[in-house]
């Protein structure tokens, strides 16, 4: 029986974008397909937060925000929801007073969301939550690249003498190694830091840093390079802190800093990764109470919507 062709985004010459259900790029819901190859599903989780709060509210941001995204990527030359049958897996609802007990739940939906081959896009939320996302991802994998696009290295051991917080992730990660080592990059860093020593851990544990600044001198080309090099045909996870771009580009996230990214630089140094074996990404941090005219939204469906892509040309090809 040949497979059923994939199903698509309600049409917008016949549903205005601003009527009907919001989910993600107007998509079907995950219970109205018979299979899924790539799932966009939400995390509204923010309690492991460090300063301002709202990031729960990302997931349904995004999605109104993605109300506009159309169906052909021509940069990658890609008809995402074509070649790969995309849909909205809804959100995955954790407690928001018991960050232990969040993380396990997190963790189970995303393996239980995998299982059969569904790939995942992860809309926080705040960045707590990649934490279970890569633990469920090394579990089908082994141990995985990521690239982390981020202002911060969230790297940090504890804050207030708590390991699991939107601080500490990847230093979780790295010390129950589910990440591969020598296949670990920050992208955008940049702002002060508690110390020097910040650097000489974060080196420890694996990363090489590309600041924001990097980008700005060396270009997209010259960066995506030398990712593509480090990367190399590993199994690669993604997760994108919104707050990599500057506040010019995204003031609705919780603990912004001067001196980012553009929101160019970022889709252009993601298009750049088009042949790496990209299994799962995340885009977080989308905190919608100090964002202005959907600015910062627009920015993270147009990152999740290429993330998408991203997946469906390692489908297709």
């Amino acid at each position: 029986m040949p497979e059923q062709s994939p199903i698509g985004p309600v049409d917008s010459s016949k549903v205005p974008r601003f009527a009907g259900f919001a989910t993600f790029a107007r998509l079907p819901r995950i219970d109205q397909v018979e299979r899924a190859d790539v799932a966009v599903v939400g995390v509204p989780f923010d309690a492991g937060v460090s300063y301002r709060p709202g990031a729960r509210f990302g997931p349904a941001a995004l999605r109104e925000a993605s109300r506009l995204l159309r169906p052909y990527h021509p940069e990658l030359d890609v008809s995402p929801f074509a070649e790969t049958q995309v849909v909205d897996a809804g959100d995955i609802a954790l407690n928001p007073f018991n960050i232990g007990e969040a993380i396990e739940t997190l963790q189970d939906a995303a393996e239980a969301l995998t299982a059969n081959g569904t790939r995942l896009v992860t809309v926080g939320g705040d960045h707590t939550i990649a934490l279970p996302l890569l633990r469920a991802a090394a579990k089908k994998h082994g141990p995985v690249a990521l690239l982390h696009f981020d202002a911060h290295l969230d790297t940090w051991d504890t804050y207030f003498g708590e390991p699991y917080t939107h601080g500490t992730p990847f230093r979780r990660a790295s010390e129950e190694g589910i990440l591969d080592t020598e296949a670990l990059s920050h992208v955008g860093t940049r702002g002060p830091l508690y110390g020097k020593r910040d650097l000489e851990e974060d080196r420890r544990l694996g990363f090489g840093i590309v600041t924001s600044g990097d980008v700005m001198r060396r270009g997209v080309a010259e960066t995506v390079d030398a990712l593509r090099q480090r990367i190399g045909g590993r199994p690669l996870y993604i997760s994108v802190d919104i707050d990599v771009l500057d506040p010019a580009h995204a003031p609705g996230t919780g603990t912004p800093e001067a001196g980012g990214m553009t929101s160019r630089e970022l889709l252009e140094i993601l298009r750049g990764l088009r042949d790496c074996n990209l299994i799962g990404a995340d885009v977080v941090e989308l905190a919608p109470a100090y964002d202005h005219a959907e600015i910062t939204a627009i920015a993270a469906s147009h990152v999740a919507y290429d993330l998408v892509s991203l997946l469906s040309l390692g489908k297709s090809e």
